[in-house]
């Protein structure tokens, strides 16, 4: 079932945060910068009128060694369930993946200017979407106790 493909970049985070962290993404900027060698301005037409973006991006910082097949506890807490890698939405993943939903500020050029991307400076962005309400989680959401908990400062403006 192994199958194996290549993911080219389609532009970099530019600015905002250099160290990734697990909280106080609030009020953070950054630039997503497209690729210039590969897509003209036509690539972001129509892209201003929405207020939110997807983004797909790979967790270029991680360590290759801090992969936990075994399921464990988010950050460490014993007050939490463990669950397996599935379970959670950090970076210790195997094809080291992140997805991100953020505010589109301003389209300049191929500079998308950005607020609340928790992805670093530096940051390969492999796809960019326009967020599409309609395309939403349909039906309830169920989720437990513990995200909620343990995010409560994830969009927290940064401590002083």
């Amino acid at each position: 079932m192994s199958e194996e493909f290549t993911v080219v970049p389609v532009a970099h985070v530019v600015g905002g945060r250099v160290e990734p962290g697990d909280d106080y993404w609030g009020g953070s900027r950054a630039i997503i910068r497209v690729d210039p060698e590969q897509f003209t301005e036509g690539a972001v037409v129509g892209l201003d009128a929405f207020s939110h973006i997807e983004v797909v991006f790979r967790f270029h910082l991680t360590d290759p060694t801090d992969l936990h097949a075994e399921p464990r506890r988010s950050r460490d807490n014993p007050d939490w369930p463990a669950g397996g890698t599935f379970a959670h939405r950090n970076m210790r993943r195997v094809n080291w993946l992140g997805v991100s939903r953020c505010r589109l500020l301003k389209v300049d050029g191929l500079d998308l200017h950005v607020a609340e991307l928790d992805a670093v400076d530096g940051t390969p962005v492999l796809d960019i979407k326009p967020w599409f309400g309609v395309m939403g989680p349909r039906g309830e959401v169920r989720e437990p106790a513990w995200p909620a908990e343990m995010l409560a400062a994830y969009y927290a403006a940064p401590r002083e």
